[in-house]
């Protein structure tokens, strides 16, 4: 009678132990995962500043006509010209720069070369522009460079990235990135979703000290972790450059080669992704996966296609190269201005990429995406 007694009161407690295991293996809803994603920003700054939203940067009518007056110039030297993103952001800073009145002097290609853009700084500095709005391919060998810009009394503003030993409101105006956190952890919720919560995945991160790409990595990796328990991380390969679909193509032909059950794998961003693609193809795995940061023509369309790539984090370099150019701005005027801006994720996949084409670029999609849709 004492072991029926027992055996009645352990009952619910069983009931309650399996429930609660239970639950353990069961993750998160995807779906709900980005709607809530897009209501907050993840990424913090280069020195973990509190990010500021881009709306709150803004010039009165009156500023913008003092800008004018000062019949100010910029200059642009980018890490790498390849690529959507890129020419998107000058696009953003140009549209913004024309409006304030401000020359754009020159743009330059580094080829994601640390050297070459020191070579580039060095160059435009010679134009003796009033503004330098760049994005450090290497935050320490390009530093001195930056450095001899700012005690020469250019205004700096940078994307994404800040050179070693940099302070804001004293070397340079302000940081402007998209929220890079907050967009990993929308590709590894897409991730998730498109394999149904279980399988086997590989990561192709970027192998450099870049800033905003360690986000991406940290966000995409943690949220796979914490969140996904069926997931299973089973491979990573590290990337530097500058050929990132080469690399990136070897890269996953070697996970995939390594891993036959390989069911997905997440590139560090668009052009590493069309790598992925490539290798996918070349060793027949057509049902591989494929999630990741930014919204390239090539990647939309095969996200319009159904696949291979699924979905993806997109930035918004367009609107970031205005908030760029306001931010210079502030410069111009004496401004206080933020440390840190950060625009918000925007999660990317088959159902709303003609909204998020013409959110990003500020255009429709090209007829290259639209047809790939029908």
């Amino acid at each position: 009678m004492l072991y029926n007694y027992k055996k009645f009161l352990l009952l619910p407690l069983l009931i309650i132990i399996s429930f609660s295991f239970t639950k353990i293996s069961y993750a998160i809803d995807p779906d709900q995962a980005l709607i809530d994603l897009q209501k907050t920003t993840l990424s913090s700054g280069p020195q973990g500043e509190s990010p500021v939203s881009a709306s709150e940067i803004n010039l009165t009518d009156d500023e913008i006509a003092k800008i004018k007056s000062m019949n100010a110039t910029a200059v642009i030297p980018m890490h790498i010209m390849s690529g959507d993103w890129s020419q998107a952001q000058i696009n953003g800073l140009k549209y913004q720069f024309e409006i304030m009145g401000v020359e754009v002097l020159a743009v330059t290609d580094a080829g994601f070369k640390a050297e070459k853009q020191v070579s580039d700084i060095e160059t435009l500095l010679a134009k003796n522009p009033d503004i330098l709005v760049s994005i450090p391919t290497d935050p320490t060998a390009t530093a001195p460079a930056y450095r001899k810009a700012a005690e020469q009394g250019v205004i700096l503003v940078f994307m994404d990235n800040v050179p070693y030993g940099f302070e804001a409101g004293k070397d340079y105006i302000s940081a402007v990135s998209a929220d890079n956190m907050g967009n990993g952890v929308a590709s590894a919720h897409l991730m998730a979703k498109a394999l149904n919560q279980k399988g086997e995945i590989g990561i192709v991160f970027h192998a450099a000290d870049f800033f905003v790409t360690a986000q991406r990595y940290e966000g995409f990796k943690k949220t796979i972790n914490e969140n996904y328990p069926d997931i299973k991380i089973v491979a990573e390969q590290g990337i530097g450059g500058p050929d990132f679909p080469g690399d990136a193509e070897k890269a996953a032909s070697a996970m995939i080669v390594s891993n036959p059950n390989l069911d997905g794998i997440w590139a560090v961003w668009d052009q590493p992704a069309e790598g992925v693609m490539e290798a996918a193809r070349a060793n027949g795995k057509d049902d591989l996966i494929i999630t990741t940061i930014d919204l390239g023509e090539n990647v939309a369309i095969s996200i319009a296609k159904g696949g291979p790539v699924y979905g993806l984090g997109a930035q918004r370099p367009f609107d970031q190269g205005v908030t760029e150019a306001k931010l210079a701005g502030y410069g111009l005027l004496g401004k206080e201005a933020p440390p840190y801006v950060a625009l918000p994720a925007l999660p990317v996949e088959k159902d709303n990429i003609l909204d998020a084409w013409n959110a990003v670029y500020y255009q429709d999609a090209p007829e290259s995406i639209v047809k790939s849709l029908d």
